[in-house]
């Protein structure tokens, strides 16, 4: 069995070998047996179904959440040359019927289905007189109340065991901590089911925290240089998201909103254009992204913190599905915190208030922690490690410690004062000797701990308030709006008996310095050849209609960049090509491979010193772009672009900078030039005529000069 699934991994889907424990799982379900699988998102649970399906007679019967979730499947697996389809409320009468026919004849390996479809009484008689594969429930934490999605309609798929208890079943989901492990298994009734835990760990996320001062400002710096990357922005209300968009859109950046409360065809919209790669940021609620197989997502920042562990692990699992280094981010406030609670005390399921405030207090204790993130976020899953991962902002770059002792005192002594009724705000506008009306008010002007914290801010002392509440000297009742109480370990601080060693925090600036990204498409001459590639793979894609991921996904971009493959059989060696898409597209990407091995590519090759900003701009010039679209394509000044040319220029690469000026201007510079020499561009300007910009003075200077060095 071992050889024939191997070559269907490699001939259909174009990897080279199974990732652990794929085979091990797919041996079993093409066994018939029953399996539960944990296994982090990118992390291949998929082929853990689809191989089965191509494996056992009849049809498999996938249970997906989302309709645009089934589409993107399946549309990958008809790229593969799989015989597979979708059967939802997005289909017309005609399409319906078709699909419905092609099941019945036995033309489908996979049908994919929502849980509300599956379960009615029709669909259920009509898959009775069927030859059944397998079923294979995606997002199977939906169907228990501990998981941090749980949907009613999952609940019903319980009844699957009873009636057809001799097809298997593969359940999987990413995010499910052990308690809803052990649930999902009892609603499912697959008690003999082989469970697979295939590790919680993304190492190519870089997970950071930073403290949230200023958050517009700290989202608008991480996003600047991140322009021609996809990236999904989450906030928790609607009314956010809306502020978001509309801010970011004034800055420059291509984003739109996405929340339930937008109508359904605009969602759509958002969706369709984020998938194909023409739309970059997604401001969005939890709403958007389950139904999201997008893999080259980049980078996925959190607003507002999510209201638990398992929202934040599978958000931040949106990013970098094809393998390559993403990013993480999540600017953090204690208003966040109170924001959380009252969304969830609004139920009136007390059962399930319970469950999801224990998940909120483990948020909060990750986002605050000064230990290695992963490590902590993979220990919330019982998945420990016993070593740091390097990986994250806690690791690359260590808080600075300090002796907090006297600041300790000062911040407990005022929690004191003040009659432990107020919450953090309160206490450090005491600190501070803030002269607000409130605290005249209640006279708390006139106590001993007022003004002695005013030589601190307000960040300063909101690091220091939140490192307190987390080591435990420092208690926060919730249900008395966050008021602040000193507990029991506070004592011996006030008495000067305890030490209090806390963390400074770092800035978005610092994080941005401390962890620049690693370029997934690497250096050099592979750069520019993978911008070729994309720009190939997107116009295939929207020729045919699909999302360019469906072509190949990036990581096989970067593969061909790599490895600059020269035929078919080298082509084929490359992860993510199988037989079908080598046929299908194979000597397209191999002619524009071909054309990337010219002198300019050379000269690329010979400067590894340029910049991946440089490689970008070339990649640009190549397309023959002037410099107001090579700008407004970066979101940079055109006086930047123009210094980027000069660079590549100065690098010895064949860069025309007259392309860029009308050429009845051209002999009167140069003339210019001629007679002055090198002066200054106001020197070679002044005496041309108005027509004649400092930007065009500057282009054929800079030629100019670099044919005399010739």
């Amino acid at each position: 069995m071992a050889d024939s699934l191997q070559h269907t991994l490699k001939t259909v889907f174009g990897f080279h070998g199974f990732r652990s424990p794929q085979q091990e799982v797919i041996e079993r379900v093409v066994a018939g047996e029953d399996v539960f699988l944990v296994m982090p998102t990118g992390g291949g649970k998929s082929l853990c179904y689809q191989i089965p399906a191509l494996h056992r007679d009849g049809v498999a019967i996938v249970v997906s959440p989302l309709i645009s979730l089934m589409k993107d499947q399946v549309d990958a697996l008809l790229a593969n040359g799989v015989r597979a389809a979708c059967f939802n409320s997005s289909l017309t009468t005609d399409e319906a019927r078709r699909v419905s026919s092609q099941m019945e004849r036995g033309e489908l390996d996979l049908l994919y289905v929502a849980p509300e479809r599956l379960m009615q009484s029709e669909f259920l008689e009509r898959l009775a007189t069927l030859k059944l594969a397998l079923f294979a429930i995606d997002e199977a934490h939906c169907i228990s109340q501990w998981g941090h999605d749980f949907r009613p309609d999952y609940v019903q798929i319980g009844r699957l065991r009873g009636l057809f208890p001799a097809v298997p079943i593969v359940a999987m989901t990413a995010t499910a901590d052990p308690e809803t492990r052990k649930d999902i298994i009892r609603q499912l009734g697959i008690k003999e089911a082989a469970v697979y835990v295939a590790g919680f760990d993304r190492p190519n996320i870089t997970y950071t925290v930073i403290p949230k001062q200023k958050p517009f400002a700290q989202l608008a710096t991480f996003l600047n240089g991140r322009r021609d990357e996809a990236g999904i922005v989450y906030a928790l209300s609607r009314k956010r998201v809306e502020q978001v968009t509309e801010r970011l859109r004034g800055a420059g950046f291509a984003a739109a909103a996405y929340h339930a409360g937008l109508p359904d065809e605009e969602r759509r919209r958002v969706q369709d254009a984020f998938r194909r790669d023409d739309l970059r940021i997604v401001v969005a609620t939890v709403a958007f992204g389950m139904g999201i197989d997008k893999p080259n997502v980049r980078f996925v920042v959190h607003y507002d913190m999510p209201k638990s562990v398992e929202s934040y692990y599978q958000e931040t699992g949106r990013a970098g599905r094809d393998g390559l280094p993403s990013e993480a981010l999540m600017l953090f406030g204690m208003g966040d915190v109170m924001t959380a609670r009252s969304l969830i005390e609004n139920s009136d399921n007390p059962e399930r208030v319970r469950i999801e405030l224990q998940k909120l207090n483990a948020m909060v204790a990750y986002a605050e922690a000064l230990t290695c993130r992963r490590r902590a976020l993979l220990a919330y899953f019982g998945d420990q490690r016993d070593h740091d991962c390097d990986n994250c902002d806690i690791c690359t770059d260590p808080p600075r410690r300090f002796d907090a002792s006297d600041l300790a005192r000062k911040a407990l002594s005022c929690v004191y004062r003040v009659g432990e009724r107020f919450g953090a705000r309160h206490v450090i506008d005491v600190l501070r000797g803030a002269k607000g009306q409130r605290i005249l008010d209640l006279r708390h002007n006139e106590l001993s701990t007022y003004g002695i914290g005013a030589d601190l801010s307000s960040v300063e002392w909101d690091n220091i308030f939140r490192q307190l509440i987390h080591l435990g000297y420092l208690a926060q009742d919730f249900t008395r709006y966050g008021a602040l109480g000193l507990a029991p370990s506070a004592r011996a601080v006030l008495k000067g008996e305890t030490q209090v060693v806390l963390g400074l925090p770092r800035d978005v600036a610092q994080v941005e310095e401390k962890s620049r990204r690693k370029s997934g498409a690497g250096e050099g001459a592979h750069r520019a050849l993978f911008e070729e590639l994309r720009a190939l793979r997107k116009q295939i894609a929207d020729t045919a209609g699909v999302p360019p991921f469906v072509v190949f996904s990036d990581a096989t971009l970067v593969e061909m960049a790599r490895n600059s493959p020269k035929n078919e059989r080298e082509l084929l060696s490359i992860t993510g090509v199988g037989e079908h898409k080598l046929r299908k597209y194979g000597s397209q990407f191999l002619a524009a491979i071909d054309r990337s091995r010219t002198p300019e590519a050379d000269h690329a090759a010979l400067a590894p010193d340029l910049s991946d900003t440089l490689r970008a701009t070339l990649a640009l010039y190549r397309e023959g772009l002037s410099v107001p679209e090579m700008a407004a394509r970066r979101g940079l000044k055109d006086l930047t672009i123009i210094a980027h040319l000069e660079e590549l220029a100065a690098a010895g690469l064949d860069i025309d900078l007259r392309r860029f000026v009308d050429a009845d201007k051209i002999p009167l510079i140069e003339a210019r030039l001629e007679a002055l020499g090198a002066v200054t561009l106001t020197a070679l300007r002044e005496g041309l005529p108005e027509s004649i910009g400092y930007n065009d003075v500057r282009l054929v200077r800079g030629a100019w000069g670099r044919g005399r060095q010739c």
